[in-house]
């Protein structure tokens, strides 16, 4: 008997993550095959001249081009859309393009956006440098400082952009206290959730509007393609996102859509294991007398370890540590390992690290970096998924040869 083609995605609402994870938003074609097969192709037919009108005037149902969407894509951001439990997902090119969209998407000249202080170096350069250029103003706010947010938060204020935890100092910023005074002004709250990861912080469930990803870390998490998400309303997804997506082209690939769909399949398991050995690892540092500040949101030394326990289901896969004796000291500790690569970067299943100063947040400068927190002797390590006894043999190691 000839296999039915599923045209239509199933109804997973009530499935569990993991199993949203392997077979949300699928599609088979008649062939019936396993893994989800992959589109490459930019462009599609019509039937009949009435269905290309209707394909574009929305009334007949379907894709007619590879920037507006594509079998793949759409797989991708409905399995994305219930990992993260929005009613919409976009994705995007990369993960920059996803912030620079999720802002510009809704911004014009005279308005005001508000952000964490500390933020990943291109992130910093959007709020500080592009967009004043169309008449778009700023106020950088200390994480932790309430009074300062409150202050900064105002009627004129269109977007609040956040990282939680930031990168890469590990700050924290509560979530559902920014959410509050956003919505006593009527402001939308994004938050970059790349370092907690879509499975152990949910803002949109804390009150933000909007999440954004790099798919390139964790969601790929095996360093292979660019990528980046955009999750929120339906509302703020279709009439608000996606005109800006599909008229400036930041568009992805469905190769790297078809990766990333694959790649979902293992996220809750890989996490886990991310987290497992970061825990130890954190543990570990923090023990050594050549560590002289460890951050980890899993910590009860995290300065914000309430916060963290408050929205955050683990300490997550990163650390950051300082080292005794600065960059000096952070250059021989990083050429001293064997297991953990030097990589700027993250969320790869191989162990990485970086010297944010000379690498990621070289181009801020140092007096920017220095009222970060950013200094010269600090570490960004992101915890792969290798055996954990091998990782501390290997950082062990390294310490004594600093």
């Amino acid at each position: 008997m000839k296999k039915k083609q599923k045209t239509s995605m199933p109804d997973a609402k009530d499935w569990q993550l993991a199993t949203k994870m392997v077979r949300g938003g699928r599609l088979q074609s008649p062939f019936g095959e396993t893994s989800e097969a992959l589109f490459l192709n930019s462009s599609y037919t019509y039937d009949t001249a009435e269905e290309g009108e209707g394909r574009f005037d929305g009334s007949i149902e379907g894709f007619k081009y590879g920037r507006y969407s594509h079998p793949n894509l759409a797989m991708l951001e409905e399995r994305l859309r219930l990992m993260e439990g929005a009613e919409g997902c976009i994705a995007a090119a990369s993960g920059m393009a996803a912030v620079f969209a999720s802002l510009m998407c809704q911004l014009k000249a005279g308005d005001h956006v508000a952000a964490s202080s500390v933020l990943f170096s291109s992130c910093h350069y959007i709020i500080t440098q592009i967009l004043p250029r169309f008449g778009i103003t700023y106020t950088l706010v200390e994480s932790g400082d309430m009074a300062a947010w409150a202050k900064a938060i105002t009627k004129k204020t269109k977007c609040v952009f956040m990282e939680t935890p930031a990168n890469p100092t590990l700050e924290l910023v509560d979530i559902a206290a920014i959410a509050k005074l956003c919505k006593k002004t009527g402001t939308c709250l994004i938050v970059d959730n790349v370092f907690a990861t879509p499975l152990l912080q949910h803002p949109l469930k804390l009150g933000a509007d909007v999440v954004v990803y790099s798919t390139t870390k964790h969601i790929d998490g095996q360093g292979r393609t660019l990528g980046g998400a955009i999750l929120g309303s339906r509302t703020f997804i279709d009439d608000v996102a996606l005109p800006f997506i599909r008229h400036t082209g930041p568009h992805m690939s469905p190769f790297t859509a078809w990766v990333l769909l694959k790649s979902l399949e293992t996220l809750p398991l890989r996490v886990a294991k991310h987290c497992d050995n970061a825990e130890v690892l954190a543990d570990l540092l923090s023990k050594n007398p050549k560590v002289t500040r460890l951050i980890y949101p899993g910590l009860k030394s995290h300065p914000q370890y309430a916060i963290a326990k408050k929205q955050m289901s683990r300490g997550g896969p990163m650390i950051a540590f300082e080292l005794k004796g600065g960059k000096k000291a952070a250059f021989a500790f990083m050429n001293a390992l064997q297991v953990v690569d030097i990589s700027n970067n993250l969320g790869n299943a191989k162990s990485l690290i970086t010297h944010p100063a000379s690498t990621t947040h070289a181009s801020i400068g140092a007096p920017e970096r220095k009222k970060c927190g950013i200094s010269d002797g600090l570490l960004r390590l992101s915890v792969g998924i290798e055996d954990v006894v091998d990782l501390k043999k290997d950082i062990t190691a390294a310490l004594a040869a600093v």
